[in-house]
């Protein structure tokens, strides 16, 4: 297919894409974003964050996590190279580990990709890892940022978080729901 963008900002731009037939689908397209599922195995919790989110105009709790690129032109570099997008993302998942939980991540291992639709093209990989520690930097929040960072739940507490619409960034909680799931069998 050939492609036009036909409009752009810092964050998102549309796209015109013709197909063989003649038809133009215009897509929206935003940089891709990470979350982490960050778990303690042994006391069966996990790390959520208590987030201030201005869209919402409330507070939130969330998988900690954030842009992959800050740009546009960042992620169109990226994909003009040819580079492995996981490995980028996995890099970033590592970095708002610190900055936005203070823990220090060992390794970890992508749990799913979350493709957003096809006429918005926002995907979010969703990483997770029980090798990790407490970081002796603690927090290095962004300007802005509102985050609370030591909201450890067990497993059957997050589950009734995203039952009772806490967290309400709903495809990262059904993804949630679905790891949780896993757990439970």
């Amino acid at each position: 297919m050939n492609e036009e963008v036909f409009a752009k900002g810092k964050l998102f731009e549309l796209v015109h894409l013709k197909q063989n037939d003649g038809r133009v689908f215009e897509v929206a397209r935003r940089a891709p974003g990470v979350r982490l599922i960050i778990c303690d195995k042994e006391n069966e919790t996990i790390l959520l964050t208590k987030e201030y989110r201005q869209e919402l105009g409330e507070w939130d709790y969330r998988l900690p996590g954030g842009k992959v690129f800050d740009s546009l032109e960042e992620y169109e570099a990226h994909r003009s190279s040819g580079d492995d997008i996981v490995e980028a993302a996995k890099k970033q998942a590592i970095n708002e580990a610190q900055q936005e939980a203070g823990i220090e991540i060992a390794s970890l291992d992508l749990h799913k990709k979350s493709v957003l639709g096809a006429t918005v093209e926002w995907d979010l990989y969703v990483f997770e890892t029980t090798n990790w520690q407490a970081s002796v930097l603690g927090q290095e929040l962004e300007v802005g940022e509102k985050i609370e960072a030591d909201n450890w739940v067990t497993y059957d507490e997050a589950r009734l978080m995203v039952l009772n619409g806490f967290m309400q960034e709903e495809r990262i909680a059904l993804i949630l729901l679905q790891w949780l799931e896993k757990r439970a069998q």
